[in-house]
């Protein structure tokens, strides 16, 4: 495997940012239209399995849209009113930013390195492609969560389409179901 990903973002680096939205289709619309960011694919029923909050399972679930800008993934993310770390922040700092996604090919290496400076695992689980993630909990000096997302050849078939998307998008059709992508992989 290479040293980054499909989208050209760095293994144990940065991949991602993250915002919580009260409204996702609302905030698709205002990325697209304010900052010329899309097409955002999406799904507006997102459940991870074998989830825990805080080590406690959940069911909670949340609508969720990504897109790219260049090579950054970004995502939106409109949880549920159950707890979760998405309605921590919210309660604590309101709607926006959340999370940095943290690209891994060592998730369980990446996920000791997080523990042993001191950051506890706020939420976990397995996405529907089997990728598994882990929020670390940083906000104790950050103004967020930083995200680790387990990289495999699906995730990055799954996200390198996301962003050709993106590349010379011409602002038609800014918002799209996830299912469009997910049948060409």
């Amino acid at each position: 495997m290479t040293k980054h990903t499909s989208f050209g973002q760095p293994y144990g680096g940065i991949c991602q940012v993250a915002y919580v939205t009260e409204d996702l289709h609302q905030g698709m619309q205002d990325f697209s239209e304010k900052f010329n960011m899309g097409p955002w694919f999406y799904t507006d029923e997102y459940t991870l399995h074998e989830a825990k909050y805080r080590g406690e399972p959940t069911d909670m679930k949340m609508g969720l849209a990504l897109t790219f800008s260049g090579n950054m993934c970004f995502e939106l993310i409109a949880p549920d009113e159950k707890p979760s770390v998405y309605r921590d922040v919210i309660d604590t700092k309101g709607y926006g930013y959340h999370h940095l996604g943290w690209a891994t090919i060592d998730f369980d290496a990446d996920l000791k390195r997080f523990q042993d400076m001191g950051y506890e695992v706020a939420f976990e689980g397995t996405t529907p492609r089997g990728i598994r993630i882990a929020y670390m909990d940083t906000t104790i000096n950050m103004p967020g969560m930083i995200e680790l997302i387990e990289f495999n050849e699906t995730q990055n078939r799954f996200l390198k389409l996301v962003q050709d998307a993106s590349i010379g998008w011409d602002g038609q059709d800014p918002i799209r179901k996830i299912e469009t992508i997910m049948q060409t992989l």
